[in-house]
């Protein structure tokens, strides 16, 4: 499954002790992140991560094109709600973009714990077949 890391700034060492403890979960799995966000996971974890721009820069708008295309099966995106964010339109739209492709988004440590338990036990698998050949069409 392809899996995004995404964190805002406060929430980074977080993500990086998440993608820690459930390394051996992660590892069986295609991982996407935001630029400085992966670069840590990386380097705590030695995980394989292609990763995009930073999210402000675009990297959150690069993971979005890859949900609208059915290219992403989760997300995890440790948010920092008590900060303003200048891309904060950018976060807004890649939360729709899960809503609309049925993209599981874990927002904070309390499901993602539900989550990566989920990919665990393999009740994600729905996603090897939903959505592949896109039921979405061009203009609707």
């Amino acid at each position: 499954m392809n899996i995004a890391l995404i964190a805002h700034d406060e929430k980074k060492d977080q993500l990086v002790q998440f993608s820690t403890a459930y390394q051996t979960i992660f590892s069986k799995h295609t991982l996407f992140a935001t630029g400085t966000t992966g670069l840590r996971i990386s380097e705590a974890t030695g995980l394989e991560i292609h990763r995009f721009n930073s999210g402000p820069l675009g990297g959150d708008q690069q993971i979005g094109a890859m949900i609208a295309k059915n290219e992403m099966d989760a997300i995890f995106f440790f948010r920092d709600p008590l900060t303003a964010q200048p891309h904060e339109p950018d976060v807004t739209a890649l939360v729709r973009l899960c809503d609309v492709y049925s993209i599981p988004l874990a927002t904070n440590m309390g499901t993602a714990e539900l989550l990566i338990r989920g990919l665990e036990l393999g009740l994600l698998e729905w996603r090897k077949f939903v959505g592949k050949s896109s039921d979405k069409t061009d203009g609707q």
